[in-house]
């Protein structure tokens, strides 16, 4: 099948930037998104033309680091997957495909499809873990948690930070990932001896990184490849409002 891309080329944070346009004729239905820019990029080589910079590493839809817009959709038109596991059979022969990077203030351009990211880093070093030395791992039942909290807390921890939800948000909010760190460790016992002081120091990190404010539009829930609700971000809001009512540990 014939691909048209249109793909965004930028040489580092200072450029402007611009849409590149490439065509593809032997593209295989079969192939994933990301192969097909593998494609192209020895396509570019071989025309002695840079090849497009972009982020990939275990491309099972695991790791998060396959980021970028595609015709305006995070991680293109399918539902509940990243870049690497839209294969190219989501298109049909001769569609044209406008690929982006994320945008967002918080996010500066590296290169092409490549933004750095290292705010989510920041924000996890803010307070996502826990501090107590917890020795040799105890047994599974040493503490019980009903399962419905289990399945709760396993929900956010399955956020992979991959960034689809600043990328889709239209006020670029990083509430959905930092929500989903901060309550998959709220929700356990193991995790509530710091809860208000985990929930004050990321919440203020994530702001004083410039993402925008949520104001509940919703798409980075769908945007999320692994579905995480927006619920979390109701949660996250409800620990921040209590952790700063109460004093408690800050």
């Amino acid at each position: 099948m014939t691909i048209h891309l249109e793909v965004w080329r930028q040489k580092n944070n200072q450029d402007t930037g611009r849409l590149e346009k490439y065509t593809l004729d032997t593209v295989s239905p079969d192939m994933s998104f990301l192969e097909m820019l593998d494609v192209l990029n020895e396509k570019l080589i071989k025309e002695n033309i840079a090849p497009v910079e972009f982020d990939s590493d275990c491309r099972e839809g695991i790791c998060g680091m396959c980021s970028c817009m595609i015709n305006g959709q995070a991680h293109g038109p399918q539902t509940g997957n990243a870049t690497c596991q839209l294969h190219m059979r989501s298109f049909k022969d001769g569609d044209t495909v406008v690929v982006e990077p994320w945008r967002a203030k918080a996010f500066p351009v590296v290169k092409d499809l490549v933004v750095d990211r290292s705010a989510f880093d920041r924000i996890i070093m803010a307070g996502g873990y826990t501090s107590a030395k917890t020795g040799p791992h105890p047994d599974a039942n040493t503490h019980l948690i009903p399962k419905d909290i289990a399945d709760l807390a396993m929900d956010a921890a399955t956020c992979i930070g991959c960034g689809a939800c600043v990328g889709a948000c239209p006020n670029a909010s990083a509430s959905l990932f930092t929500a989903a760190k901060v309550s998959q460790m709220a929700l356990l016992p193991q995790g509530q001896a710091e809860a208000a002081r985990r929930v004050v120091k990321m919440v203020e990190r994530m702001d004083a990184e410039g993402f925008g404010n949520c104001t509940n539009i919703g798409e980075c829930s769908s945007a999320c490849p692994k579905e995480i609700s927006i619920d979390f971000i109701s949660k996250m809001k409800r620990e921040y409002r209590k952790a700063i009512l109460s004093g408690g540990d800050i």
